[in-house]
């Protein structure tokens, strides 16, 4: 954040406070102001410095969120429904992937599962 002072945290404290107070009591900018001997224009000058601190926070928040999503989503493995079949039972057949996977496919298979896995299986890494 080029040209923008250090942040002091004891004031942003201090003022996070006050506004918490300020929205608890009920009171009107002015009537709080008055009764705690603060500058007006100070009150809302720093109300306007958090508010946009906040968003600035909330909008950083968000892009790590993106990224991490995004980042998961290459990262994440992706899971097909699989049904747990006897294995003493003899397979139809093999097929053997181009890594050297090994994927054997009893009777009664189901197509669409078999195509996802393949897919999933044979799917490049990017890492």
């Amino acid at each position: 954040m080029a040209g923008r002072c250090k942040r002091d945290r004891g004031k942003e404290r201090f003022w996070r406070h006050t506004f918490r107070q300020w929205r608890r009591s009920g009171l009107s900018v002015r009537e709080y102001c008055a009764e705690h001997e603060l500058a007006e224009a100070l009150f809302y000058a720093w109300r306007r410095v958090i508010a946009e601190r906040d968003q600035e926070s909330a909008q950083v928040a968000a892009a790590r969120r993106v990224r991490c999503e995004k980042s998961a989503g290459k990262d994440a493995p992706t899971f097909v429904p699989l049904r747990v079949i006897d294995a003493s039972s003899p397979a139809a057949f093999e097929v053997v992937l181009e890594r050297g996977r090994v994927v054997r496919v009893l009777r009664g298979f189901d197509a669409d599962t078999l195509r996802q896995l393949l897919a999933l299986l044979e799917e490049e890494r990017s890492c």
